[in-house]
């Protein structure tokens, strides 16, 4: 396989990136995350959120809903959402998911076939249902930790850890093989819809005392929550266990 210029810079950052997560800390016992970029972060949160959104996603987002048809909506997100099944399949065998993998691998074939290219999801309709997983998750199965936050322009908030995995996840077929414009074409679908799909959350946003602080920890609760399928373990906080073991020894001794 000939590999080509845009391809060889991919894998040299996602070896660089692999290189810095191990690198990282984190500190999980009290919920705190790495972000020493935080400086940088906020700049580039305000230009996201006070301009680029302002401005230009949300205006474009609901003239998108306002005046494409739903059903006509819906096909092409389902097209877009189809070719990331491939990368699932792969990702999920190596974090040895195999019914999982085998789920995803029978909704890509049927999707693109009898669903014309995934424009139908005829698969749900067979009892397949979509449980996408991305190489960021692989890494955290292996025990990588998140890394430092990153607020990356335009595409918002992310991490070392999966910056490092949209950029594995970016080589597997078909997405390695589709052209620049139709993949540009491909993440404006994804934005538009998923702006449109945060609309009701907005007031949450503005409601909060720290948009940026906010938007982070929601960002790492979902990571989380996705990589343990929606099972997350519990976090026992050793300081608090600590004060209830005294409170309650002082409760039996007044008994």
């Amino acid at each position: 396989m000939k590999l080509s210029p845009s391809l060889i810079t991919r894998l040299v950052f996602a070896c660089v990136a692999i290189v810095l997560t191990g690198c990282s800390t984190t500190n999980s016992a009290n919920n705190e995350h790495s972000d020493p970029l935080e400086p940088v972060n906020r700049a580039i949160w305000t230009f996201n959120w006070d301009y680029a959104d302002k401005y230009v996603l949300k205006p474009a987002s609901k003239t998108y809903v306002t005046y494409v048809p739903q059903p006509l909506r819906k096909g092409i997100y389902n097209v877009v959402l189809n070719i990331n099944e491939p990368f699932s399949a792969v990702n999920s065998l190596l974090q040895l998911k195999v019914n999982r993998a085998a789920q995803t691998t029978g909704r890509f074939v049927l999707n693109s076939t009898v669903g014309l290219l995934g424009f139908f999801d005829v698969a749900s309709y067979a009892g397949l249902t979509r449980e996408e997983e991305e190489f960021g998750e692989v890494l955290g199965y292996y025990g990588v930790e998140d890394g430092p936050y990153l607020m990356l322009p335009l595409f918002g908030p992310s991490s070392v850890r999966d910056g490092t995995g949209d950029l594995v996840d970016s080589i597997y077929w078909p997405l390695a093989v589709i052209d620049f414009w139709p993949n540009v074409a491909r993440y404006m679908v994804i934005g538009l819809e998923t702006r449109a799909q945060l609309e009701d959350q907005e007031a949450l946003l503005n409601d909060s005392v720290d948009p940026y602080e906010f938007v982070k920890q929601v960002y790492f609760q979902n990571i989380e929550y996705r990589l343990y399928d929606g099972n997350p373990p519990l976090v026992i906080d050793e300081e608090e266990e600590a004060e209830l073991d005294e409170d309650l020894d002082d409760l039996l001794e007044d008994l």
